[in-house]
């Protein structure tokens, strides 16, 4: 199975949570057949539930041990594809909450209907991360056995088909399905509570950022040009001034513009669009000088 995916965003091909969550998951595979035993192992770390009240960790524990080398690979592999673009966009910290949520959520439903026999794997879990890969990315492609292409949307309401037949069915063959409805159950409740009030909160705290803006006219140099604090500060003194100075001098005071008045102040118009579109180092040095002519008369008039 790989996955297409239908825009570029540039992401962490191995985000931080996912890397931890695989790590875990490795090592304690790796004690499972080394040091522990899968006899030893699986009792410790997986849940049944009249063992609850003894071992009462193993509501998490569960989502860490595995049957077998294959179990273990496909959930790893799941989470690796789709994990690290949900972590990305969101944070580490709210991925892996979301992560344990849905592995919680496979407990309960174990709980509820299932409750005799051993719960183990992450499956409940990573079909939680790929539900919210697929409501945030629905048409990327996943191909499946690496040959058949199915956007991720129908991939996931497949898998929502085969664990409901599954779970209906008398003989499991040792597949928690109705684990897997929960883990996805829980992760489509938190994604529909969360989402909207996440969103919104995002929205906060980029607006939040933006500093309040006095009122004031429009003027022809953007806000959004990157320059010195003393450079802007100087343009708008010249420019205030400039406008202060007209505005205070009576109409039969100021002195008609002739060619070469005209001329000038077209430099001048040119020096501030200049200085508007490329910022104050694109000046040269006829054109500094110039602004500062400018600057002084404009001092010397008021």
């Amino acid at each position: 199975m790989d996955v297409t995916y239908t825009d570029d965003t540039d992401y962490p091909r191995l985000t931080k949570a996912v890397q931890w969550l695989i790590a875990i998951n490795v090592a304690i595979f790796f004690l499972q057949l080394t040091v522990v035993g899968a006899q030893n192992m699986l009792p410790a770390l997986g849940f049944r539930a009249d063992g609850l009240s003894r071992a009462w960790w193993t509501i998490i524990t569960y989502m860490f041990v595995h049957g077998g080398f294959w179990h273990l690979a496909l959930n790893m592999y799941t989470l690796y594809l789709f994990g690290p673009r949900v972590e990305h966009s969101w944070s580490a910290g709210e991925f892996t909450r979301y992560y344990l949520l849905c592995g919680l959520g496979g407990w309960f439903f174990h709980l509820l209907f299932a409750r005799d026999s051993l719960l183990i794997g992450a499956s409940a879990a990573v079909l939680g991360v790929t539900l919210a890969y697929a409501t945030r990315w629905p048409d990327d492609e996943v191909f499946l056995f690496g040959v058949l292409p199915l956007k991720v949307k129908w991939m996931v309401a497949l898998m929502v088909v085969i664990n409901l037949v599954g779970g209906m069915s008398e003989s499991h063959g040792g597949v928690a399905y109705l684990a897997h409805l929960g883990g996805l159950a829980a992760g489509w409740l938190y994604l529909r509570t969360s989402s909207g009030s996440a969103g919104l909160d995002r929205f906060k705290q980029r607006v939040s950022q933006i500093p309040d803006l006095p009122d004031e006219t429009p003027r022809a140099i953007p806000r959004s040009l990157p320059r010195a604090r003393e450079k802007g500060n100087e343009i708008d003194a010249i420019i205030a001034r400039s406008n202060a100075a007209v505005s205070r001098r009576p109409a039969s005071q100021v002195p008609p513009l002739g060619a070469k008045g005209g001329a000038r102040m077209s430099d001048i118009d040119l020096v501030l669009d200049k200085i508007s579109q490329q910022g104050m180092e694109s000046l040269t040095t006829d054109e500094k000088k110039l602004l500062e002519e400018m600057s002084r008369e404009l001092r010397d008039g008021a």
